[in-house]
């Protein structure tokens, strides 16, 4: 294929052909079933169409749509089977593979980046990638030191790309929204957008990477490869084989699904209580299954993490108001969490809501915290969407009234997409165990510490009293009685 489209107009005529081809589908659709074919299949040859155009449109921009793509391809588990069908293995599709770039662009990016002499850095250098994501293709390599090593090039102009598809995707959201019923497109796009910068700067990923490679250099159940090399567009690290996330999805047997689902959950919790940060882009394709070292008691797969272009910096780790609420939830002290949810801002001040009704919202979404073991499957993440997603019901109608803040914006989008990956992957989990080890705050003994040291003030809203039947914001963050 030719180099990255980066002219706006030619990205934007790209971008423009999914609503527009949406809309003619569905008039071919309508041609169809005048024509004698019944509903049923021609909404499944509708749906096919879609989202054979959708990768193809997605994938050959690469940039900010297929960002887009990947956010979406984890939220698939969520939506009914006779529309997840057809778009799974096209979505499936865009967390592993894209169209590469030319050899040549490869080349040029290397030499501008490594200087005229950069394959003396190599032993061999494959041309072909590996792999491709958005903003970058990988490919193998071997180190001047012998080393196997994964070298991951920047597209040219991938900046620009992202910016411009953004944009124009959000001016669409309205027309993709059918593409994930029940999910508000456009605050993803905008997430997304206000990540572009720390994505395409390769020194923040390395730095973020090698914190992580360090913490977990003899961690038993994950594995970080370390950074060789970094310069503006050029990525080095060490290579690591294994399963690709996405092959456990489609193939894995069920000691490979639980094994990843639970050591996907223990990374998720105990890498900001680690490491300060969040790994924040947890699609199937940053993850791989690997064997265990030689000599490891059990024998047991380790969880490889990939790509740390996306992270959130949480110096405290995440923030304790996450596992108090979480306790609250599951002891049923509805005016607690009431009042918690009104200090954090959850509950704007101009909102009035029942506590009883709130808790009974919330305890079906934490379900898998209240016990031992839990199986994610994709009927109840549907279950979820459906009964948070129609109008008629009053989950939709409290959870409209909720508010999200922005400092939980990307911790609550990476939660919800790693329950997505749980659920395709069908694993059973031991998820409260996760929690009481990593989630500030769950256990109520550590809550009590961290009251004592602090020097917690009666009637604030940490679960300690009872919260206030009203309440307002103040200057410390806490609920106080209006």
């Amino acid at each position: 294929m030719s180099d990255l489209p980066r002219k706006a107009v030619t990205r934007t005529a790209k971008l423009a052909a999914l609503p527009l081809g949406i809309a003619g589908r569905a008039t071919w659709g309508l041609g169809k079933r005048i024509g004698g074919k019944s509903a049923e299949i021609v909404g499944r040859e509708l749906q096919q169409r879609t989202a054979e155009q959708l990768f193809k449109v997605l994938g050959e921009l690469k940039g900010g749509a297929m960002k887009f793509g990947q956010a979406l391809s984890v939220f698939e588990s969520a939506l009914p089977e006779e529309v997840a069908g057809p778009y799974r293995a096209a979505l499936t599709k865009l967390q592993e593979a894209a169209p590469p770039m030319p050899t040549a662009t490869v080349h040029s990016v290397l030499e501008e980046r490594l200087g005229d002499d950069w394959r003396e850095y190599f032993l061999e250098f494959e041309d072909k990638p590996a792999a491709a994501a958005s903003i970058g293709q990988v490919h193998r390599a071997v180190w001047h030191d012998g080393r196997e090593v994964a070298v991951k090039v920047q597209y040219p102009g991938a900046g620009e790309a992202l910016l411009s598809d953004l944009t124009q995707l959000s001016r669409f959201a309205k027309l993709l929204g059918p593409l994930i019923p029940g999910m508000d497109i456009k605050p993803l796009i905008t997430e997304l957008r206000d990540r572009v910068a720390e994505e395409l700067d390769y020194e923040l990923e390395s730095q973020a990477q090698q914190e992580h490679a360090r913490e977990f250099a003899d961690d038993p159940d994950v594995f970080v490869p370390e950074v060789l090399h970094q310069s503006e567009k050029v990525l080095v690290t060490e290579w690591i084989d294994g399963i690709p996330l996405s092959e456990v999805i489609a193939d894995g047997t069920e000691e490979q699904r639980d094994r990843a689902g639970q050591l996907l959950a223990r990374f998720l919790f105990s890498g900001p209580a680690r490491t300060g940060l969040l790994h924040a882009d947890p699609h199937p394709g940053n993850f791989r299954l690997l064997p265990a070292d030689e000599g490891d008691e059990g024998g047991e797969w380790k969880l490889g993490v990939l790509d740390f272009g996306t992270v959130d910096r949480l110096p405290g780790g995440l923030p304790p108001t996450i596992g108090r609420s979480l306790r609250m939830t599951l002891e049923g002290e509805a005016e607690a969490i009431y009042g918690l949810l009104c200090g954090e801002g959850f509950v704007k001040e101009d909102i009035e809501l029942d506590p009883d009704a709130v808790l009974e919202y919330l305890l079906p979404i934490i379900e898998p915290a209240e016990v031992d073991a839990f199986t994610f499957t994709r009927d109840w993440i549907r279950s979820q969407a459906a009964r948070i997603a129609d109008p008629r019901s009053p989950a939709h109608q409290l959870g409209k009234q909720l508010n999200l803040p922005p400092s939980y914006l990307l911790i609550h989008r990476v939660t919800l997409s790693t329950i997505g990956v749980l659920c395709q992957l069908g694993a059973t989990v031991r998820l409260r165990d996760e929690l009481e080890s990593w989630l500030p705050g769950f256990l109520a003994e550590s809550e009590t510490a961290e009251g004592t040291a602090e020097g917690t003030a009666e009637g604030t809203a940490d679960g300690t009293t009872e919260a206030p039947e009203e309440c307002e914001p103040v200057a410390d963050g806490t609920a106080a009685q209006a």
